[in-house]
């Protein structure tokens, strides 16, 4: 189930400035908001998501935020509209229309860091209806595809979605999600699935905790793309992102 919040940007508050890398910060803000209305769910939904073979998925994602307007200062940027579009989207299970709209609605939060932040109010919030879903479809990003490869020694690399091994891995990870979130196997074995990059992956490399003694960067990849899988997988990608680390702000997607 997927939400689009308009967010006006209160510049009388921090004024008008925003690091590039406010991606983690975002998923802070859904659980604090979650937090409001059901500390339980939020608590269990961060400590714990869903499993399936001691994989661990929160199973929503977010995309980055839709900004009309803005200009580059080195690794900030000044938004100079008043009014940014946040896409949200939970795989519905205890996610109801009523559930999320009652969390999202007239909620202020901030975005930033020590240096630059800015103060943001819900002004509506809205179910955004889902495209008609068929066995292949067109996508675009909001926010960077993650695919992780592990190596045999353990290391882990980021690899772009037209790498040679991306199919299988996505492939697996979206088994994995219909796993952990309908508690069953998917029953097909052998069907058509495919992922095939439109136009040339972009990278783009996210710093996560910036500025503390956790500090990490992941690699994502945006693109245009398009994939080829059953329906139901295809709205499980559609709901809960393609790829991994979703809930940190990867891997949501529009219909092309």
């Amino acid at each position: 189930m997927r939400f689009k919040l308009k967010l006006f940007i209160d510049k009388q508050v921090y004024g008008n400035t925003l690091p590039f890398n406010y991606q983690y910060e975002c998923s802070a803000v859904i659980y604090k908001m979650l937090a409001k209305s059901d500390t339980a769910f939020s608590e269990w939904l961060h400590n714990n998501g869903y499993y399936a073979d001691k994989k661990q998925f929160k199973l929503f994602t977010y995309s980055r935020l839709q900004i009309p307007k803005f200009t580059v200062q080195g690794s900030y940027m000044k938004i100079l509209s008043d009014e940014v579009e946040w896409n949200i989207s939970f795989i519905p299970e205890s996610s109801t229309q009523q559930f999320i709209q009652g969390i999202f609605s007239e909620q202020e939060f901030e975005l930033g860091n020590r240096h630059a932040r800015i103060h943001c109010r819900v002004q509506q919030i809205e179910l955004s209806p889902p495209p008609l879903f068929t066995e292949k479809m067109q996508f675009g990003l909001l926010s960077p595809m993650c695919i992780t490869l592990k190596h045999p020694d353990q290391t882990e690399e980021y690899i772009a979605p037209d790498h040679p091994q991306a199919n299988a891995l996505i492939r697996q990870n979206l088994l994995d999600k219909h796993k952990a979130w309908l508690g069953t196997e998917y029953q097909e074995k052998d069907f058509p699935f495919e992922i095939k990059t439109l136009t040339k992956p972009k990278t783009a490399l996210i710093t996560i905790k910036a500025e503390t003694p956790h500090e990490s960067k992941i690699r994502g990849y945006m693109c245009e793309f398009e994939m080829t899988a059953p329906v139901q997988l295809m709205k499980i990608m559609y709901e809960g992102g393609i790829g991994g680390k979703n809930s940190m702000g990867f891997g949501m997607v529009k219909s092309i």
